[in-house]
């Protein structure tokens, strides 16, 4: 068996976790166990009960387990090798941090932890792509001026597609298009006509004769939209995710909505080339998501992230082909992908970039904006809360847009505020039809608006 390397510090990385008690929280500390280097010191989440609970099935031993009270009990829990379960930030001992990992995806508790982290000197990982929409420029400078470091986490799609586009652009590559699968495949029953979205089910039968892209590749992705129009494909996360990218990228969204056409992934190169090519977009440098079509059995793109570029000689991109690359039709477009996003498992990576100085990822700027766009006519006092999975918000619709003067509301601003007007179906909803809007969270959004492009 080969084994992760020896513990390469002379002391443990100290690690604070905020929203613990959540899948991506589980899945970093699960992986932490392995890595000698690095320690889970500080555990933040309201639900101690439930962060002990998890900490138990891990296989921690309870006796390095403590619930604090206060930032003192913290320390000493810290200084004497104990992780400490902390219910508030109020009870964090910020002197006892190296990094932070900031994964509540609130935009109110997520800034506050990461700019106390940076106040005290510590680097910031982070998880909530909420707060990176909003204050993700802001806190990038921020940690600049203080002499830490800022970076978005490994494992989540946004860093994973930063690090693909990295790789890209050293070997040379133009980029056309750059996204990510969709959270959930399109798995089709071909015997039956069902299709499956993470437990939902639809009768599609149409999509059996569907499976190929045929010589009209648009007709095809026409038909397969209207075969699955019953199930809910596009999701704020994907948005949230993209505008992220687009921070860290400079990429903007060739459709504010995205395209989501229904792909199977040999055909990614041909769907993201230019319309006068034969694909989809109208412009290029775009960021974009894509619903993947599936048969049981058949590898997923597991949320995956993929990269569209130009291609050169064909005979080179032909010897490629024939190893099983993808490649366009016309040889003028590949795609390059990974097929996976393994969340806070592949997250100490960007800590041990934090720490070392490491991370290649640029200066973010606000390129774009994730706004809200209202779905249906809104009334004044309509109240926002950012609500399930994929923390959406009830009337509106996540779009990615130019920036303006900073008249334009965040979507996240949105989460614990109330209109104070009529706004009409279509609209984008501005800062002056809120009330309630987090205000130092809306003041780091109009900062790092100031640094430009």
């Amino acid at each position: 068996m080969i084994h992760s390397p020896a513990q390469r510090r002379p002391s443990p990385i100290r690690i604070a976790l905020t929203g613990a008690n959540g899948g991506y929280g589980r899945t970093l500390l699960d992986q932490l166990r392995r890595l000698p280097d690095m320690t889970a010191a500080q555990l933040v989440d309201p639900d101690v009960d439930g962060v002990r609970r998890m900490l138990l099935e891990l296989g921690i031993d309870a006796e390095l387990i403590t619930t604090v009270t206060d930032a003192a009990d913290t320390a000493s829990a810290v200084e004497s090798g104990r992780i400490a379960v902390v219910a508030d930030a109020d009870q964090v001992s910020w002197a006892h941090v190296d990094v932070l990992v900031e994964a509540t995806g609130r935009i109110d508790a997520g800034f506050a932890y990461a700019d106390a982290a940076i106040e005290a000197g510590a680097h910031v990982v982070m998880v909530s792509k909420e707060v990176e929409t909003v204050a993700g420029v802001a806190l990038s400078a921020r940690a600049r001026a203080k002499g830490v470091r800022y970076l978005p986490g490994d494992g989540d799609q946004p860093a994973n597609l930063l690090r693909l586009v990295d790789w890209v652009l050293a070997t040379g590559f133009d980029i056309v298009a750059l996204g990510k699968s969709g959270e959930y495949d399109l798995v089709l029953v071909p015997a039956t006509g069902i299709v499956n979205q993470n437990g939902v089910e639809q009768h599609a039968p149409a999509l059996a004769g569907l499976l190929e892209r045929g010589d009209d590749l648009r007709a095809t992705l026409d038909a397969r939209a209207a075969a699955v129009a019953g199930l809910k494909r596009a999701a704020a996360a994907d948005s949230c995710e993209m505008n992220v990218v687009s921070l860290y990228s400079g990429a903007t969204a060739d459709v504010e909505a995205m395209h989501y056409p229904v792909v199977r992934p040999d055909e990614l190169a041909d769907v993201y080339a230019t319309r006068a090519d034969g694909g989809v977009l109208g412009s290029t440098g775009v960021v974009d998501v894509f619903s993947m079509l599936r048969l049981p059995g058949e590898a997923s793109f597991a949320g995956g992230v993929f990269a569209i570029v130009r291609t050169g000689d064909d005979v080179t991109w032909d010897i490629l082909r024939g190893k099983g690359h993808v490649v366009s039709r016309d040889g003028r477009y590949a795609c390059i992908y990974w097929p996976y996003h393994f969340m806070g498992i592949e997250t100490p990576l960007t800590i041990a970039a934090a720490v070392d100085g490491t991370a290649s990822t640029p200066e973010p700027r606000q390129h774009t904006v994730l706004a809200a766009r209202a779905a249906t006519d809104l009334a004044a006092g309509t109240p926002f809360r950012v609500e399930g999975h994929h923390h959406e918000i009830s009337g509106v619709a996540p779009v990615i847009v130019a920036p303006d003067a900073g008249e334009i509301a965040p979507y996240y601003l949105l989460s614990g505020a109330r209109l104070r007007t009529d706004v009409a179906a279509g609209d984008l909803v501005r800062f002056a039809d809120l009330d309630g809007v987090a205000a130092a969270a809306a003041a780091a959004y109009r900062s790092g608006l100031a640094l430009g492009a």
